[in-house]
């Protein structure tokens, strides 16, 4: 999906739940890591995490859209915004938006040992020192096998 479709997607979301229109910029930006979207209160502009719609799909999507439509109209029409403020609240249970956004699959790395003398495997997710470290049933030297993600 572009920005241009985002634009789209936004405005058309905002007449359909909000009976009002966006009249700002909305669009993707993958800089963000731990949120599925943000309204920037400065510009009125929205952005969205494009992770979220690459890994769980259109309808998180536009559940995000919904929350962010949420503090925007309510912003701009001097109403509590923040997610602390009862306006904010009824707003969001009237249109459906999610508090929160569901949380993005995580991608856990193991680094891979094992034993010279028993060839007992030893799964970590951070290194070890290996000069340090022996093994747990012989105390053999324990040697890196490898370092590949979900072993």
């Amino acid at each position: 999906m572009s920005d241009k479709e985002l634009q789209r997607l936004v405005e058309e979301v905002s007449l359909r739940w909000f009976d009002l229109p966006f009249r700002h910029t909305a669009k993707f930006n993958s800089r963000l890591r731990t949120t599925g979207g943000r309204y920037m209160l400065s510009d009125h502009r929205i952005e969205i995490n494009p992770t979220y719609y690459q890994h769980l799909g259109m309808d998180e999507l536009v559940g995000i859209i919904k929350h962010e439509l949420c503090h925007y109209h309510l912003h701009l029409a001097g109403a509590g915004y923040q997610h602390r403020d009862s306006d904010f609240r009824r707003l969001m249970a009237k249109v459906g938006a999610p508090r929160h956004c569901s949380s993005l699959p995580q991608k856990v790395s193991y680094i891979m040992y094992k034993c010279n003398q028993c060839n007992q495997l030893y799964r970590r997710k951070r290194r070890i020192n290996t000069n340090k470290y022996r093994c747990g049933q012989c105390m053999g030297k324990l040697v890196l096998i490898s370092a590949d993600k979900n072993n």
